[in-house]
């Protein structure tokens, strides 16, 4: 269902971020990030000099290699267009990542060692939904594998993880009353 028509405005900027999830060959699992801030009009800039309509002010990538328990080995960073001649100088601070387990606590270890001055906002800010995308990008394959359908996450003797994340997986909801009975606590759930 698109939005509802917008009152009469003109289109000034788009940031666009793009999130891709891929299996190595190595076992391992790479998830990248690519942002960009583009303008609809022409602006100068104090280092870059004159930015032609489309020209990203700001371009950051990022890939996180994780393992299967979701812990980062590697973490590479690039920033391909910035506002100032530093911006890139601080992308291989996000070294400092590598070792910390995506999960409980991301974005609070996230702050911790690349936060504030210690990172670039706008690469610290794609880190935070990566976790989410190597969940999406990891458990649908393994499922798959096993030939198991996405839902099928009540039917191990493990509390499922995705438990209590949303609306649809609130322990008193009909998905998990269906999908994970175990675990459901709404109306008429055995005590």
């Amino acid at each position: 269902m698109p939005l509802p028509a917008a009152t009469s405005r003109k289109h000034v900027h788009t940031r666009a971020i793009n999130y891709r999830g891929f299996e190595r060959d190595d076992g391992m699992w790479d998830i990248e990030a690519h942002m960009t801030d583009t303008k609809t009009y022409e602006f100068k800039n104090n280092w870059r000099g004159t930015v032609a309509v489309g020209t990203p002010l700001h371009e950051m990538l990022l890939r996180v290699t994780i393992d299967d328990d979701f812990v980062i080995r590697d973490v590479i960073a690039v920033t391909d267009n910035s506002p100032f001649k530093i911006c890139p100088e601080i992308t291989l601070n996000y070294k400092a990542l590598i070792g910390i387990k995506m999960g409980l606590g991301w974005r609070k270890a996230i702050r911790q060692k690349v936060g504030g001055v210690d990172g670039c906002t706008h690469l610290t800010e794609l880190l935070f939904p990566m976790a989410t995308v190597a969940m999406q990008t990891i458990w649908p394959l393994l499922r798959h594998r096993q030939n198991k359908a996405d839902s099928d996450v009540g039917k191990s003797d493990k509390r499922p993880v995705v438990l209590d994340t949303c609306h649809a997986w609130s322990t008193d909801s009909p998905v998990v009353k269906e999908n994970a009975p175990k675990y459901y606590t709404g109306p008429d759930a055995s005590s």
